[in-house]
């Protein structure tokens, strides 16, 4: 079983039990939307020691909670499992999600940075991406940075510190 060093930051109980099945790894829970400032400080704290992945639901609670952990610890790792693999029968989550889809999430892990802006609004527009879902889901899954609208895909690929060239060349 694969050992992984940062500490995964998922939603509930039913997310650390698939976690731990799949890898010898420790979790955070932040309790869904319940996450409070002791659990913001337990990230945080572990993010100076061991690093974090953020694992969170695909949905819009998840992705709530991951800009709150972005603000507070906006160099921990991400790792996104993309909707279509995370839907159960009655739910949508990482609990419900194929188990190749996690592991292709966390070999797939991104750092995001605050760093200087890598791609322009202009540029941005220029790839066509605002009223082609097709291409923009394309992006999202070629630099496995989730799923969002345009504006969040904008947000992420500076996060990330993509270029109007890699996307070119990894795209087209």
């Amino acid at each position: 079983m694969e050992k992984i060093k940062e500490v995964i930051v998922v939603e509930g109980k039913t997310d650390t039990a698939i976690i731990k099945k799949l890898f010898d790894a420790e979790t955070i829970e932040t309790h869904g939307l319940a996450i409070d400032e002791g659990t913001l400080n337990l990230i945080e704290a572990t993010q100076r020691t061991r690093g974090v992945i953020v694992l969170t639901d695909p949905d819009v609670p998840g992705m709530k909670i991951r800009q709150l952990i972005i603000e507070r610890v906006p160099n921990a790792k991400h790792a996104f499992v993309d909707k279509k693999d995370a839907i159960g029968e009655k739910k949508l989550g990482i609990a419900e999600a194929r188990e190749e889809a996690i592991i292709e999430a966390l070999k797939n892990v991104v750092t995001f940075s605050q760093n200087k802006e890598t791609i322009s609004w202009q540029e941005f527009i220029s790839l066509d991406i605002i009223g082609d879902k097709e291409r923009r889901l394309k992006i999202y899954d070629t630099f496995h940075l989730g799923y969002g609208n345009a504006k969040t895909l904008f947000k992420r690929l500076n996060m990330a510190q993509i270029t109007k060239e890699d996307i070119l060349k990894r795209c087209g």
